[in-house]
């Protein structure tokens, strides 16, 4: 039996139409070139007597578990979360394109989901991601962590915002940093970038900061943020060895916590811990 037809079976044995198949997208192929394609079931936009059920049904058949996909991104390989941020954000752009801004008729999308065209005037469109920077601030001796309400109990991050229109990524980290925390950035440099599918598709920019000397003086805008802190590099290295964060920080072991390893924010607390001499670039 042919792979459509074992997902033709599977679909049909949980209620639902064969037909969407055609709405999957491409999100990679394996080293032996076999293509790697993403659906959604749509279970989220069923009743929720219904979607409980399918949910139960597929979780008996195909023996596994519905789990959050915040949580699945952190509990995944790399390669794999890669694969299923690439799905997520693909399949909620398809979702909410399906039709043109010029015409207001529907749009259709192509084999791969690369693309949407509108029929009636050829316009195409290509999925798009928002830059966002995120920027750790140190003062040389300390870094500046924050917290947002929307952050999980005890997590602190990195500062980040989206860059406007016009802005080149230094003129974004300055206003963030000053707008955010009332600071002024002396010095900045890049470290990395990653896709990343919330709240819509982003693509982190990773940057480094350091602030004029003697000018550590924190202004908190708590219309952005919770909380805000400086921390030395004793306590974020102390909290980065910690294996089992959330039960210890529950315990009142440890007073805060940082995000998973998969997420940049943490590559860029590990990498300000590890290499404190960096040399920074005129920002």
């Amino acid at each position: 039996m042919s792979l459509r037809h074992e997902l033709e079976r599977l679909l049909g044995k949980f209620g639902q139409d064969s037909q969407i198949l055609e709405d999957s997208v491409l999100i990679g192929c394996s080293e032996q070139q076999e293509a790697w394609f993403a659906l959604d079931l749509g279970l989220n936009s069923s009743s929720s007597i219904n979607a409980s059920l399918q949910k139960a049904e597929m979780e008996t058949a195909l023996q596994g578990s519905f789990i959050k996909l915040t949580k699945a991104l952190f509990e995944l390989n790399v390669k794999d979360a890669s694969l299923l941020s690439t799905a997520q954000a693909l399949l909620r752009w398809h979702d909410t394109h399906q039709f043109c801004s010029r015409s207001g008729q529907p749009t259709k999308k192509n084999v791969s989901g690369s693309k949407r065209v509108c029929p009636s005037n050829n316009i195409i469109y290509y999925p798009q991601v928002a830059p966002v920077v995120i920027t750790l601030v140190s003062d040389g001796t300390r870094c500046l962590l924050v917290r947002q309400s929307s952050f999980p109990k005890g997590m602190y991050s990195a500062l980040a915002g989206f860059c406007d229109i016009g802005e080149s990524l230094e003129e974004t980290v300055r206003r963030e940093i000053a707008e955010e925390v009332g600071l002024e950035v002396d010095r900045l440099h890049y470290s990395a970038s990653q896709h990343w599918p919330f709240p819509n598709s982003t693509l982190m920019i990773a940057c480094h900061a350091t602030v004029k000397p003697g000018q550590t003086e924190l202004q908190v805008n708590l219309k952005e943020l919770e909380a805000a802190a400086w921390f030395s590099r004793d306590e974020v290295a102390t909290v980065l060895r910690r294996n089992n964060l959330s039960n210890q920080q529950q315990s009142g072991a440890i007073p805060f916590w940082l995000p998973p390893k998969l997420a940049i924010a943490h590559q860029l607390i590990k990498e300000w811990v590890e290499k404190p001499t960096c040399s920074p670039l005129p920002a």
